[in-house]
């Protein structure tokens, strides 16, 4: 089912296992699992999303069809007929009713395009029927004189080759990315007993639902949870899910918890809900019966949505298109100032002209920026320990300008065109050990690491509404944050250009916090 099956590692170390679930307890509290860290340290390569293949495949199935269709109307129409405009309507319009005539014969689901077979078949037949309704649309238009035959029989035969033949390479390479694990979705069960053993066994028996399933997590630690649920461990409770889901790159989360456990949930989504993972409540078992379009499917089994990563899919390739071609731009169009400041900064005093500083990147994850040197080389907080403040003595005299027009912060174009590790918009990376009022920021902010669902960026929506610079006090950095949440839940290309577009605007208006 993937690159590793979690009960393999069981039996791997059942010979010297003393505790069936492997993990220590001490009173009622379960320790981090041993092979909850072993599942972690395991590399993971990234996981690319069946959406995005789906998406692929359609451009591919257009591109076969056109190509065709222009090849031959090439060498065998061009220059003997007036009615060039016609067949490029009809390609058109057969181009798009194949679309809608293989999405209703479930052609472009995953699981469909690793089998090549039964796909096949339901290809020929689409593709068949979709050419005897374009005939019988010429013969009641009366327009069938204006076509060639020979190009007529050339589209269907060429074109069916050509989608076959295209099918044949996507099967080989989408087979190829799933025995790689580059197909998975590093799934997490919650909830222990019978509702979380038959789930897994339903999703078992769902061959192609692309799902490895990791674990069991559940906050009970009674006979209702016992420490193995259909063979897979209880690797420990929902905030040992929170750790293990940012160190395994978890994609779902899974709950078998009844509706009726309104509190229950609640309580356990108020600490899951600031990863960038998908989670769902699984509906197998539940009495409750809703509308069908209330329901999504892992293969047959029913789950509602409760939370989706904010940006997934095609919305990813956009965001990352729009920050490499946009950030090279501006990092060609602003090298001028870069080269002025960097001899400006080395002329001010002594050290280097850049200054790399370790800062929470998107899940989590420490990742190092790059910014134009502000302080005293000798000065220097590497930790972020103490917040420049107005007037800081520790600030060089080109240091203000640039702080405070925030031009010490255009090496991050680095970060987003070569490293990758920051977007061009986004929240801002805050410093590790950052603290309002001597209290750390996830200690002010209910759901403060919700902010690190996305890559972080050079500017946002919050500091276009005046919210950057220094961070002192609770209500500085909650409002920081809830500008930040504001723009992950609504994010959009268009809100990315309104924010690029505002930024040198409110650096000019909207600066009072910056020193």
């Amino acid at each position: 089912m993937g690159t590793f099956d979690v009960r393999d590692l069981i039996q791997a170390d059942a010979a010297g296992a003393s505790d069936p679930a492997g993990g220590s307890k001490t009173g009622s509290t379960r320790a981090f699992h041993p092979l909850a860290e072993r599942i972690a340290a395991m590399p993971v390569k990234p996981t690319l999303s069946p959406v995005l293949i789906e998406g692929l495949v359609r451009l591919f199935d257009v591109l076969a069809i056109v190509s065709v269709a222009g090849l031959i109307y090439w060498f065998y129409v061009a220059g003997t007929t007036s009615s060039t405009l016609l067949y490029q309507i009809t390609v058109l319009l057969v181009s798009v009713g194949a679309l809608a005539a293989f999405q209703a014969l479930h052609l472009y689901h995953i699981g469909a395009l690793r089998h090549f077979v039964p796909t096949a078949a339901r290809l020929v037949v689409g593709w068949t029927m979709l050419f005897l309704i374009a005939l019988a649309a010429f013969f009641f238009m009366k327009v069938g004189s204006q076509f060639s035959r020979v190009w007529l029989a050339g589209f269907y035969g060429g074109g069916l080759a050509a989608l076959l033949g295209e099918r044949l390479l996507v099967t080989m390479t989408v087979r190829g990315l799933t025995r790689k694990g580059r197909l998975e979705r590093r799934t997490a069960i919650v909830g222990g007993g019978a509702a979380g053993e038959a789930l897994i066994k339903a999703l078992e028996a769902e061959k192609d639902s692309g799902l490895q399933i990791c674990g069991v997590f559940d906050d009970r630690n009674d006979d209702r949870s016992p420490d193995l649920v259909a063979g897979y461990p209880k690797l420990g409770t929902i905030d040992d899910l929170v750790e293990f889901a940012r160190r395994t790159k978890l994609d779902l989360v899974i709950f078998t918890l009844p509706i009726s456990a309104e509190g229950r949930i609640l309580q356990m989504l108020r600490k899951l809900w600031v990863l960038p993972i998908d989670i769902r409540l699984s509906a197998h078992m539940s009495k409750l019966r809703l509308r069908p379009r209330s329901y999504s499917y892992i293969g047959a089994v029913p789950v509602l949505d409760v939370f989706d990563r904010p940006i997934a899919d095609w919305d990813i390739v956009v965001k990352w298109l729009f920050d490499k071609i946009v950030g090279t731009l501006a990092l060609i169009a602003l090298s001028p100032v870069l080269l002025i400041t960097a001899i400006a900064v080395k002329l001010d005093s002594k050290g280097p002209v850049l200054f790399r500083q370790k800062r929470y990147g998107f899940n989590n994850e420490l990742i190092e920026v790059f910014k134009f040197r502000s302080l005293y080389h000798e000065m220097q907080d590497v930790a972020a320990s103490k917040l420049v403040t107005k007037d800081d003595p520790r600030v060089t005299r080109v240091g203000r300008f640039i702080r405070k027009t925030s031009i010490d912060e255009l090496p991050q174009l680095f970060n987003v065109v070569f490293k990758g590790n920051l977007s061009l918009v986004g929240p801002r990376p805050h410093v590790v050990h950052g603290k309002a009022d001597n209290r750390a920021y996830e200690q002010v902010v209910d759901g403060y690491f919700a902010r690190h669902r996305v890559k972080p960026g050079i500017t946002g929506w919050a500091q276009i509404h005046g919210w950057r610079g220094e961070t002192d006090t609770e209500d500085k950095i909650q409002r920081r944050v809830e500008h930040d949440l504001y723009y992950i839940e609504n994010w959009s290309v268009m809100l990315d250009l309104y924010i690029l577009y505002k930024t040198p605007i409110s650096l000019l208006t909207k600066s009072e916090n910056a020193y």
